[in-house]
């Protein structure tokens, strides 16, 4: 069907990268990860060191040099790190001069499709960042390439899970073509619905034939990460066909994926494969960070609230958890309710006894290959840019935007310990400081995201409280001419509230943040680990809790402190005062816990406080908790 392709549809598109500057809390959570593993892993593994086939070298040349630069280069980008940049170019060289003159590029040795996908997402970031006008026309002939190559020989395994990145990549090419290209780049459709035909369909098995309990043997299709991946081909296939029904089905596909694989914290399971409900499944660090992915597509494609909630609840507590405080080593897999980190035997679908350790290369290199894209690809789309112009946001954290809007500089400062506090303060500056009052406006719609946890928003406006009347979509929209500064200041009250789980245990929410109970901590240092450093954890106390009072959960104090230089070390910069007990009978089965008594528990110890703190703090941690008996825990426990 070669021609001219149909309009794309209107979908917000990500601001250059680099245009949001993290600032406050985030900035120096990224400053780690600079400073830490991202910045200095090739010091430390011969897997993206000098020897990478993606460098010209002998070395590993399948995936994990382009998952790197995944994340390095967006890292780069938005801290503005002039070193880090100089450390991205060479592998930014070398891949636009492997191009041969059919179009294939990257290491001979590997000739997959799969990591040529990755490779993309990195040439279009470094392209949004810099203007280097030599990566559309590289992808040009890449394309035509696959258009040539793909019919004989189809994407298989990885690749065929995870063609929507390749339908991205054309999307984009597409995008950024001159007007006088565009006209006759009827191909490229026809290449996105060869590659969308060669994708494995997720919507339709994550619907019918979603695997029931934890897998027990492997297929691509159970892989937690593929699964992760998977989720955006929905949104993929309607950048090509413009069909809106795409979002339900992708909706209802993860609906059965929850149903059967759902963990408290909101997301499902994959401790390589699907991996059940149980508090102590895994999750794979991959499938954190290519699920945060997904979803920053999802929220440009879709554009309602939900993402955002999704994206925050991922960053704020798994993408945390995922790595220690200091952002030195991480692990391949994490627990919700987590006793201890160890090499031990737990029940995953498929890993060896090390995934749950601290260090550089837990079970399999893919996670400390493609970590790195989480933080930094979570600032570059704090904000995105709707059709019409408007800026919308998607998540909340501190960070400074500079924009052309309507022909008019548009300065935004998010001021914010978000999600550590309730309130978010945004300094607008429409113009230039130096211009007269009579200068021209910028005009620009700014949409704020309510959270669909949030019941009782407040939003001022210079002073003046502005009623609060969400969208469709579940957005507060602002559309005047911005000239000088104004002030907005939006306040989202968290209150605790309980999500009841299997056997009617309970998990904790305040805001975006799941809560934990954490035992204390005691970090031992593996000697001689390669690498920045190994670490076990075991805990310091008991972990084995009840809750108490969950009805009034509502009421049980917030307290806040300081935010650690680390922001997700251990501390008080948020922790909720809640009722609890311990429990004898609830004892540990090796390095898991056993799944939690069925509640309501009637045999206790003493009810009394209970601190819980954020999941992405805790490193040692219980997510649900059996409950105490409404009858037992009214304060009358010592009267008969």
């Amino acid at each position: 069907m070669s021609g001219t392709w149909n309009p794309l549809p209107e979908i917000a598109t990500a601001l250059p990268l680099g245009t949001i500057r993290p600032r406050g809390w985030l900035e120096r959570q990224l400053r780690l990860q600079a400073d830490g593993i991202t910045g200095r892993l090739p010091e430390v593994w011969p897997d993206v060191g000098p020897d990478s086939g993606w460098l010209g070298g002998d070395g590993e040349s399948w995936e994990r040099g382009p998952y790197y630069l995944d994340g390095l280069v967006p890292l780069a980008h938005v801290l503005g790190d002039e070193q880090l940049i100089a450390q991205a170019r060479p592998w930014i060289e070398w891949m636009l001069g492997s191009q041969r003159e059919d179009g294939f590029f990257g290491p001979t040795a590997d000739e997959d499709w799969w990591p040529r996908m990755v490779a993309a997402k990195v040439l279009i970031q470094h392209a949004e960042a810099t203007g280097d006008p030599r990566v559309v026309p590289f992808l040009l002939r890449w394309h035509r390439f696959q258009l040539a190559h793909l019919p004989a020989r189809p994407l298989a395994q990885w690749a065929k899970a995870r063609g929507a990145e390749d339908v991205l990549t054309i999307a984009w090419t597409r995008a950024h073509l001159p007007a006088e290209e565009a006209e006759a780049s009827g191909w490229l459709e026809d290449l996105a619905r060869l590659v969308l035909s060669q994708t494995f369909d997720w919507d339709t098995h994550l619907i019918e034939r979603v695997i029931t309990g934890q897998a027990q043997v492997s297929a691509h299709s159970a892989h937690g990460v593929n699964v992760a991946m998977g989720l955006k081909t929905g949104a993929a296939a309607q950048l090509v066909d413009g069909d809106p029904g795409h979002r339900a089905r992708t909706e209802e596909a993860l609906a059965h994926l929850m149903r059967w694989h759902g963990q408290a914290h909101g997301w499902f399971s994959g401790d390589e494969w699907l991996g059940g409900r149980e508090a102590t499944a895994g999750i794979e660090t991959c499938l954190v960070v290519e699920m945060m992915h997904t979803v920053e597509v999802l929220a440009k494609v879709h554009g309602d609230v939900v993402q955002g909630d999704r994206l925050e609840s991922l960053a704020f507590n798994l993408l945390a958890a995922s790595c220690d405080p200091r952002m030195l080593a991480h692990q391949y897999h994490q627990q919700g309710t987590q006793i201890e980190v160890s090499v031990a035997h737990r029940d995953w679908s498929f890993s060896s006894d090390d995934a749950n350790m601290f260090g550089l290369e837990p079970h399999f290199g893919c996670c400390t290959a493609n970590l790195h894209q989480g933080w930094p690809k979570f600032a570059a789309n704090l904000w995105v840019r709707d059709p019409d112009g408007g800026l919308r946001a998607v998540a909340y954290a501190p960070c400074t935007i500079d924009i052309d809007a309507d022909g008019r500089p548009l300065h935004l400062d998010v001021i914010t310990d978000y999600p550590f506090r309730d309130s978010v303060r945004i300094l607008v500056r429409g113009g230039d400081r130096s211009e007269p009052a009579s200068a021209a406006a910028a005009e620009v719609p700014l949409r704020l995201r309510i959270p669909s946890w949030c019941d009782e928003p407040r939003l001022v406006v210079d002073g003046e409280e502005v009623r609060v009347e969400p969208s469709a979509d579940g957005h507060v929209e602002l559309r005047r001419a911005w000239r000088g500064d104004t002030t907005i200041e939006l306040t989202l009250p968290m209150r605790a509230r309980v999500e009841r789980r299997e056997r009617q245990a309970a998990a904790v929410h305040v805001g975006p943040l799941v809560m934990v109970a954490n035992p204390g901590e005691n970090w031992v240092e593996v000697p001689d680990a390669p690498g920045l450093g190994e670490w076990e954890i075991h805990p310091r106390g008991n972990w084995s809790w009840a809750l108490a009072d969950v009805e009034q959960a509502g009421a049980w104090q917030i307290g806040h402190g300081e935010i650690p230089a680390a922001p997700f070390a251990a501390g008080e910069a948020l922790t909720l005062e809640a009722r609890g007990s311990r429990l004898s009978q609830w004892q540990a089965d090796g390095a898991s816990a056993t799944p939690p008594p069925a509640s309501p528990v009637l045999e206790h110890g003493p009810v009394h406080g209970l601190r819980l703190v954020p999941y992405g703090t805790a490193r040692l941690r219980v997510m649900e908790f059996p409950v105490i008996g409404a009858w037992l825990s009214d304060g009358n426990e010592d009267e008969f």
